[in-house]
């Protein structure tokens, strides 16, 4: 007789791949999570957020993008997971939202328990470093749909604010000032670029250690997405912070002008913040142009925000100056994403709008 499993879907091994990462799903919980896994939604109080004057609900949903096709290539699967929840929450903070909750969906054309413990397992990390929760999620079995060794994911995350303190960018004017924030690496956006340059052009292998990396190709590139979560809504507690961009697809030449006002525009000293290695090391190259590199990649920049000029070194000096001992999680090997370096890369204008370098 025909079954299910003959087909290339193992419900035996689905349901083990549940109970190897119920424990890390539930190290993420919170108060505010009712209930417990198996019920066909997640439940979450806002108990926590009654005092808001007018609570309002965000969501952001994102992947981790061509960057899986690294983590496949060097079978490395306990990382991507932080990608993926860095991709979402960042996009929340832009906006002053602190993240409650999160959701995950996973397809894949084999299910091997032990990958799904990984790349769960990362994703827990991600939650417990942006301080949300991991409330329900989603494994797919897709054979003939994806490869056995090839899987995709998807993320989705709630935040909240209150109404009136939404940062909306609608303040900003001529003369205000961009901080930069670094970035642990390539974070998760350009990578058909990244592997077009890197594997197909120069013919490099991920396994090789390269010294100016101190590390191997391929660890250089799976160095997770940094979370600023913490970061932000520090600085937004304590600055006047009128606009916030993260920088991903489009780099620092799409993002930041979409929240800047109409008839504005930015200049950017790029010789301003020191870029990690990777991208010096793409720069040594000389195979692309700047402008395109800093469109296609964050280039050591992964958060922006906009700020009064009387404001800015204040901001640049509390964020170099600030301790990470608030942070939900932190494992020495994740100290890295908590490392954040805050410089001064620019100012609106009023003169030009789009994005005008300094190189």
């Amino acid at each position: 007789m025909l079954t299910y499993k003959s087909s290339g879907v193992d419900i035996d091994e689905g349901n083990r791949a549940v109970d190897l990462i119920k424990g890390k799903i539930k190290g993420t919980y919170d108060s505010n999570v009712i209930g417990d896994l198996g019920n066909f939604s997640g439940l979450y109080s806002l108990k926590d957020y009654m005092g808001m004057e007018e609570p309002v609900l965000l969501a952001s949903t994102d992947g981790v993008g061509t960057k899986l096709k690294i983590a496949q290539m060097v079978d490395k699967h306990d990382t991507v997971g932080i990608d993926l929840v860095a991709m979402c929450v960042n996009d929340l903070i832009c906006q002053g939202a602190k993240p409650m909750f999160f959701l995950d969906y996973i397809a894949l054309g084999k299910l091997v328990p032990e990958h799904i413990e990984k790349i769960v397992g990362g994703i827990a990390d991600g939650c417990k470093i942006s301080g949300c929760a991991l409330i329900g999620g989603e494994t797919a079995e897709m054979p003939g749909m994806y490869g056995e060794d090839d899987y995709d994911l998807a993320g989705f995350s709630i935040g909240i604010a209150d109404k009136n303190k939404i940062i909306s960018g609608k303040q900003v004017k001529s003369g205000d000032v961009l901080v930069g924030i670094s970035s642990s690496g390539v974070h998760s956006n350009g990578f058909s670029f990244v592997r077009k340059i890197f594997l197909e052009e120069y013919k490099m292998s991920l396994e090789k250690n390269i010294e100016e990396l101190g590390m191997t190709l391929g660890e250089a590139l799976l160095t997770p997405t940094k979370i600023y979560v913490n970061l932000a809504l520090d600085s937004i507690k304590n600055h006047n912070i009128k606009a916030i961009a993260h920088i991903t697809g489009g780099g620092l030449v799409e993002n930041i002008v979409r929240v800047v006002p109409k008839g504005l525009g930015l200049d950017i000293d790029a010789k301003s913040w020191k870029k990690p290695p990777i991208f010096e090391m793409i720069e040594g190259f000389n195979a692309v142009e700047k402008r395109e590199l800093h469109k296609s990649f964050n280039m050591g920049i992964g958060l922006v925000m906009i700020t009064d000029k009387e404001e800015a070194e204040k901001l640049v000096d509390f964020i170099n100056n600030r301790k990470s001992d608030n942070v939900p999680f932190v494992e020495d090997k994740y100290k890295e994403l908590m490392d954040d370096k805050a410089y001064i890369i620019g100012s609106v204008t009023d003169r030009h709008e789009g994005v005008e370098f300094d190189f």
